[in-house]
């Protein structure tokens, strides 16, 4: 017997969403895919369906992607100790070679041939490929000393015309977090980053960022579901966004002063998250604006 409430919310869902596709389309979304939602077969599979979808309804999404722990996993293997400083992975001469062939190789691969079962066109490249990414060698700093942390870039320049060809097309572009510099050396580069840098350099009417965390969170530890970039500064200097959050949060804020209209830094441990973050009124996690 047909549940008629049952089909009748469906369609009022799908009229909820409406006009946001037809805002949408035809505009880029850059998707940072990482965290659990890289791990968990069914949070894998829900990722690959709405990035698929977005496509056939008419946005163009380009995806980033992590694979910190297939590096880990990998390096462990190789008998290759990870050290981190200030969160970014220490990468000597072994290491690179490593982090290269798993994010190129193994990690790009399977999220490409996970998007074309679901029926997308996924291409996957990296930053090396058309010279998409060139790099400068990235130094931090330690006890207000610089301290080299080996093979890991930081991007000076963006080539997007493969990315704005594929786009342009039927194709779903699975962007690898490897650049090089003007000598050819490879460069491990923070996935956040690149996401960031590719969403200005292509206008992006979109940045989405698929962490492990609820949202970006005060003092009090509940989600700020809209913030602008002043408060994330102050955020910062009063400690409240601390660690890892802040190369992601600062790679938000330049984001949104290049011209990119909205960022969202959401949890990619919910079912379908870039769908409900999109089109439903509400959304999840937190919204960055200028």
């Amino acid at each position: 017997m047909l549940d008629m409430n049952s089909l009748i919310k469906k369609a009022e869902i799908l009229i909820e969403a409406l006009p946001y596709i037809q805002r949408l389309s035809g505009k880029t979304v850059v998707i940072k895919y990482g965290g659990n939602a890289m791990i968990n077969d069914e949070l894998k599979d829900s990722v690959m369906e709405d990035i698929t979808l977005l496509k056939f309804i008419g946005l163009n999404p380009v995806v980033v992607h992590g694979g910190g722990p297939d590096i880990s996993s990998a390096l462990k293997t190789y008998g290759i100790e990870s050290k981190f400083i200030n969160g970014l992975r220490v990468t000597d001469d072994e290491t690179i070679k490593v982090a290269q062939m798993v994010l190129i190789g193994k990690t790009n691969k399977e999220i490409v041939a996970g998007i074309n079962c679901k029926g997308g066109k996924a291409v996957g490249i990296s930053g090396i490929d058309g010279s998409l990414l060139e790099c400068e060698k990235l130094y931090t700093e330690v006890d207000g000393e610089k301290a080299d942390i080996g093979h890991v870039g930081e991007v000076v320049k963006v080539n997007d015309e493969l990315i704005k060809l594929l786009t342009s097309d039927e194709y779903i572009p699975v962007v690898a977090p490897i650049g090089t510099d003007k000598n050819g050396d490879s460069y491990n580069i923070n996935a956040d980053t690149v996401a960031s840098v590719l969403a200005c350099a292509l206008k992006a009417e979109k940045l989405m960022l698929l962490t492990d965390i609820d949202g970006v969170k005060d003092a009090n530890g509940d989600i700020i579901f809209e913030i602008n970039a002043e408060q994330i500064r102050k955020l910062i200097n009063d400690g409240v966004i601390n660690g890892g959050m802040i190369p992601k949060v600062l790679g938000c804020v330049s984001a949104i002063n290049a011209g990119v209209e909205r960022v969202h830094i959401i949890d990619g441990r919910i079912p379908h998250c870039i769908l409900l973050e999109i089109f439903t009124d509400k959304g999840i996690g937190t919204m960055i604006t200028k």
